[in-house]
């Protein structure tokens, strides 16, 4: 198959990128960055990297001609920091998934999946600390709609407006809800981190510095669960394998509170620090668990990496980055 990444640039999608490429596929691989600061490069004689605005729409259609499948992974996002301070450049993206979704139909590519987040779940619901299984957030609630500002919004409308394109153009789409998607080659600074990265950083800093102290946004009893990369790509694999079309949420049930995320890098650092609470940072959402009924019945799976083994993972990947910009 040929097959547009869009948004190639970035975490998930150079995963995706790599494992389609040794699967044999010819990838397209498109982001607005400058190739030097993709997050994975290949050089493939399979794998066409451009660089390219996908807010355009020419864009779009010059990257999406002759291909067999879109994934639609671009659009600016970040950790909580990133998110509640950028609303209208979130909400911006959806240009992309539009312009994308008009190519799609005009250039008879029937296959696209759009990343979509637990972002587009009202924000009432997970407004109290309850236990895993209450916390768990089912497709269904996401209407009546009240999503987190800016990004949930775009998130929701792009959603909205695959599923009409599907029914009005006979497309054949998949629309995942990532749930907090995290492991080795992501963001781990500069702000768009999201939490497991930058505790990890904060944990590695501590230990190299001989600072035992970890500054924590809230009050570190906000819970999430984490999902590490390989099932996210196991996850999107095993849809488009199925017939099912309507949004579903790709995530891990393994709830945990921030302090207790800490707790396991602590662990794995083999350090205890001295936790700072910024009360007045952003912390989004007290409460938010994938439900995976849903992709249970769909799939018959739902991703299983633990959390602990994960981190782990991805705590070596970032001690290994801080380590090489240290000076010789």
């Amino acid at each position: 198959m040929k097959i547009l990444i869009a948004g190639a640039g970035g975490f998930i999608a150079g995963h995706l990128v790599k494992q389609l490429k040794d699967a044999g596929h010819t990838i397209v691989a498109v982001d607005q960055k400058p190739f030097d600061q993709w997050y994975q490069k290949f050089d493939s004689e399979n794998v066409l990297n451009k660089v390219a605005n996908l807010e355009e729409k020419q864009a779009c259609y010059e990257s999406a001609e002759g291909c067999d499948r879109i994934y639609n992974l671009a659009c600016n996002m970040g950790g909580m920091g990133f998110i509640q301070n950028n609303h209208a450049l979130c909400m911006q993206s959806v240009l992309i998934h539009t312009h994308m979704l008009m190519a799609a139909r005009d250039l008879g590519v029937k296959q696209i999946l759009y990343s979509s987040s637990a972002c587009v779940y009202p924000e009432e619901i997970q407004e109290e600390i309850l236990d895993a299984a209450n916390q768990g957030l089912k497709e269904h609630t996401a209407i009546p709609a009240n999503p987190q500002d800016g990004y949930g919004w775009e998130k929701l409308f792009s959603e909205i407006l695959t599923h009409y394109y599907a029914k009005d153009f006979d497309l054949d789409p998949r629309i995942c809800r990532y749930h907090n998607v995290y492991g080795p080659y992501g963001t781990w600074d500069g702000g768009r981190e999201k939490a497991p990265a930058a505790i990890c950083r904060k944990v590695i800093q501590a230990k190299l510095t001989g600072n035992h102290e970890i500054e924590i946004w809230g009050d570190g009893m906000q819970t999430r669960s984490f999902m590490y990369i390989d099932d996210c790509l196991t996850g999107m694999d095993l849809l488009w394998k199925s017939n099912f079309t309507d949004p579903i949420n790709l995530g891990s049930d393994e709830m945990v509170s921030i302090n207790e995320l800490v707790d396991i890098a602590e662990d794995i650092a083999g350090i205890k620090l001295k936790r700072n609470y910024l009360l007045d940072k952003p912390q989004g959402v007290r409460g938010r668990n994938s439900d995976n009924t849903l992709i249970r019945e769909v799939l018959g799976w739902a991703p299983s990496i633990k959390l602990r083994d994960g981190l782990e993972r991805t705590y070596a990947w970032i001690h290994d980055q801080i380590m090489a910009k240290k000076p010789a």
